[in-house]
């Protein structure tokens, strides 16, 4: 793992406000060849996140600069983090070894928890993991974060979307548009509804997708799903025809 602030290596000292105080925001993606997909999305998705938290915009040219110089030739993981320790934010790049879509059909475990600020990537992650180590130790992949009121939103680091009558549902509730769900929103044309957790055995099938790709999803608690590779195929095809963007 190699870690950069503002185009230079991590020192103790750049990364004790990141580390002491939790208010940020960031952005995961994936880099191949020097490329990403969906890159304008993530830049926008920084800069607007930098002027609602932060009251300035964030120069996309400089972030792809930044990019480039962490990541160098190589395939990899990427966070790009914002935070702001003075008067100018400070722009963290993380870089991990590639990483890629789960394998094998995910399992969700429903919890009862909204995200604070739940459009923005921020860093307050603690429900996120409490409740994804919670699933974990009961047998699931994934928490699936309900609404107190039942309404389902979003995985605890995915988006959600149902098959129903061949057509793709994505929850309508407060909730973080990722990356990836907003590509397949400009090729598939998705609709939303309201879905509550008592909906959940009325769907023919569901999927996460995240920054790693899509993944089918085999059972949301007692709710089980067949597996249908042939409703995955028309998202699998719309995600590889995004291009890949030079950073």
């Amino acid at each position: 793992m190699r870690i950069e602030v503002d185009g230079r290596p991590a020192t103790a000292e750049t990364l004790a406000h990141p580390a002491l105080v939790n208010y940020g925001h960031f952005t995961a993606m994936q880099v191949r060849s020097g490329r990403v997909r969906g890159l304008l999305a993530h830049l926008e998705r920084l800069d607007a996140a930098t002027r609602e938290l932060f009251g300035t915009s964030l120069d996309p040219a400089r972030v792809r600069e930044l990019i480039r110089h962490a990541v160098g030739d190589a395939d990899a993981s990427v966070r790009v983090s914002v935070h702001r320790p003075d008067s100018e934010p400070v722009v963290q790049v993380v870089v991990r070894p590639p990483g890629e879509a789960p394998s094998k059909p995910q399992s969700l475990l429903p919890v009862v928890y909204e995200r604070p600020v739940p459009h923005i990537k921020h860093v307050g992650t603690f429900g996120q993991i409490h409740f994804g180590l919670q699933a974990e130790q009961a047998g699931f992949d994934e928490a699936l974060l309900v609404l107190s009121d039942g309404r389902v939103a979003e995985g605890g680091i995915t988006n959600i979307g149902f098959f129903r009558d061949g057509r793709i549902i994505w929850p309508d509730a407060p909730m973080l548009r990722g990356i990836t769900m907003r590509l397949l929103d400009e090729i598939l044309r998705p609709y939303r509804a309201v879905i509550r957790v008592d909906d959940l055995p009325s769907f023919d099938g569901a999927f996460v997708t995240n920054s790693l790709g899509i993944a089918p999803v085999s059972r949301i608690g007692d709710v089980k799903y067949p597996a249908r590779d042939d409703w995955m195929v028309p998202v699998h095809e719309a995600y590889s025809s995004v291009p890949w963007d030079h950073v």
